[in-house]
């Protein structure tokens, strides 16, 4: 007969190799969903990466997804506004030319940045009787707030230094998020019917 202590021993063992595989299952559901919505993106690692997060709550609802998606780019691209605004008071830009490229995306990034509060505004008020309105408002907004980064980056091709290639790379990525928020929304459009009244 086994002892009580060896009992016990194993019963927790169990217990804990239950807890764990547990663990992996919905860790596993959490990186399906995210995977299966940034199917539909561009830049899927950076989309998995950005928005793994959302996996549990949002999981099959385009809706959510889109939300979250917006909402993850509209924060990158204050940083990034913060970012540029902090190296035109350092004057860490010295050439004049470089400094009234990156003036010049200050005023982009604000545009998108409103351009990008107006969308995630209209995604948290979809109405089924004005959904394609809205929706095509949207994707004008974002669409908008990718060329105003694009602008951006076209600004500082070709520059050198190392601050300019901090910027570059910076306003390169949250590009990359933006195309991808784009997509979540164009796939939430395209999938109207899903929407609850």
């Amino acid at each position: 007969m086994a002892s009580p202590l060896r009992l016990v021993l194993v019963l927790i063992f169990i217990s804990i190799t239950f807890s764990i595989s547990k663990g992996d299952e919905s860790s596993e559901d959490g990186d399906e969903y995210v995977r299966s919505a940034c199917s539909v993106t561009r830049y899927q690692d950076i989309c998995i990466r950005s928005l793994e997060s959302y996996s549990n709550t949002a999981k099959y609802d385009s809706r959510k997804w889109a939300q979250a998606a917006v909402a993850v780019t509209l924060e990158e691209a204050k940083n990034v506004t913060h970012y540029l605004k902090k190296l035109k008071q350092k004057k860490s830009i010295r050439k004049r030319r470089q400094r009234i490229d990156l003036s010049e995306c200050i005023d982009c990034f604000e545009e998108t940045v409103e351009n990008l509060q107006d969308s995630l505004h209209e995604l948290r008020k979809l109405d089924r009787k004005t959904f394609d309105v809205q929706m095509g408002d949207i994707q004008t907004w974002m669409s908008s707030a990718l060329t105003y980064e694009d602008t951006c980056i076209d600004g500082f091709e070709n520059r050198k230094g190392k601050q300019v290639k901090i910027l570059h790379n910076k306003i390169l990525k949250l590009s990359y998020i933006t195309s991808n928020a784009l997509a979540l929304v164009s796939k939430l459009a395209s999938a109207g019917d899903e929407i609850n009244a």
